[in-house]
């Protein structure tokens, strides 16, 4: 966030645009990060969470100076960020880490507190990938081929990621890696996002409808799964991008271990189990629709349903922790139970 004028600016790369055109977009004020968040202009728990801060940290900038006003503004701020998007747990937890830090502090004082914390967010997170990326290298042997569902890299947790993570660190040590990218209907974000980012690493890699997954794991052409997460609940129940259960659950059939990567800010120790976590319901309009670059270069939305047809559209689903091999953290690698849970996060 660059701050001018006594106004915060989030600048953040327009996910929408990729493959086909890169680009910055400057977010002037809190409502247009909220709306960022919301229309997945930016997207993967971490980012979110990142950018969540940054905009209770321009809201904080925005708000009046007398205390009342200030906090008052800040509140509102908080409610219309929160609401952004259900399921990932890192958005609610930035924002309370935000106001924990701005407690009790006169409005000038909150202002740079705010700022300064969410600065601190964002590079934990690039600490984090990194070690998460140290973490999971031992999964990734010469040779490996791994697969992932949706994209959880760098553009979905700065500077690293945290499901390609061991990828990208195993590939810059010269090893030989190869993954499968899911395509991940319906926004292809595996298609869109995973694959452009494993171009800029030089990642060897091919996508793959989301139903060929089991194809390749019955012919053994898949040694590892790992994916991301957007919240894991007590018990290592994890909710992630609609179809990782399935590909858990053929992973489990065929033999082919399954981890979850993510940061512990990830883990809701409030969540019992999955079946307590919020699943967010999106559009109809994004699987009734599809967008592209046709032979003119130009950019299209184009409908490939019947006129008329409905859909249901959940963004998540929960992966039972009895599919999940281990979870890969910053701080190691640890079994999706209750009890290591508890140990990790205490």
């Amino acid at each position: 966030m660059i701050v001018k004028n006594g106004r915060g600016v989030v600048r953040v790369i327009d996910q929408p645009l990729l493959p086909h055109r890169f680009a910055i977009k400057d977010l002037l004020t809190h409502r247009d990060t909220a709306e960022a968040i919301r229309d997945m202009t930016i997207r993967g728990a971490g980012t979110i969470g990142a950018v969540a801060a940054f905009g209770l940290a321009q809201g904080c900038l925005e708000a009046p100076d007398d205390a009342d006003g200030f906090w008052r503004y800040v509140r509102q701020v908080y409610e219309t960020l929160v609401k952004t998007r259900p399921t990932a747990n890192d958005l609610k937890h930035n924002l309370d880490r935000v106001m924990a830090r701005i407690q009790a502090m006169p409005p000038a004082k909150a202002k740079r507190a705010a700022v300064a914390e969410a600065n601190a967010i964002s590079n934990w997170y690039a600490q984090v990938g990194e070690r998460i990326a140290r973490n999971g290298l031992k999964l990734i042997k010469n040779g490996t081929r791994m697969l992932t569902h949706c994209n959880a890299g760098w553009l979905a947790l700065q500077e690293w990621g945290s499901a390609p993570a061991p990828v990208y660190l195993a590939h810059r040590k010269g090893r030989k890696v190869f993954v499968w990218v899911d395509e991940t209907r319906p926004r292809c974000q595996g298609a869109n996002l995973t694959s452009w980012e494993m171009m800029q690493e030089g990642v060897p890699h091919a996508i793959i409808p989301d139903n060929a997954a089991g194809f390749y794991m019955r012919r053994g052409e898949v040694d590892v799964v790992i994916t991301g997460a957007d919240r894991i609940a007590a018990n290592g129940d994890t909710a992630n991008k609609i179809g990782t259960y399935e590909k858990a659950v053929l992973a489990h059939e065929n033999g082919v271990p399954f981890y979850i990567a993510a940061p512990t800010s990830t883990f809701d120790p409030r969540c019992k189990s999955g079946d307590d976590i919020p699943i967010e319901e999106r559009s109809a309009d994004e699987v009734l629709t599809i967008a592209g670059r046709d032979g003119d270069g130009q950019i299209r939305r184009v409908t490939i349903a019947p006129k008329g047809a409905k859909a249901r559209n959940p963004a998540f689903d929960v992966t039972p922790a009895r599919y999940i091999t281990g979870i890969i953290t910053e701080r190691g690698i640890v079994r999706a139970s209750r009890e290591a849970i508890r140990k990790l996060l205490r």
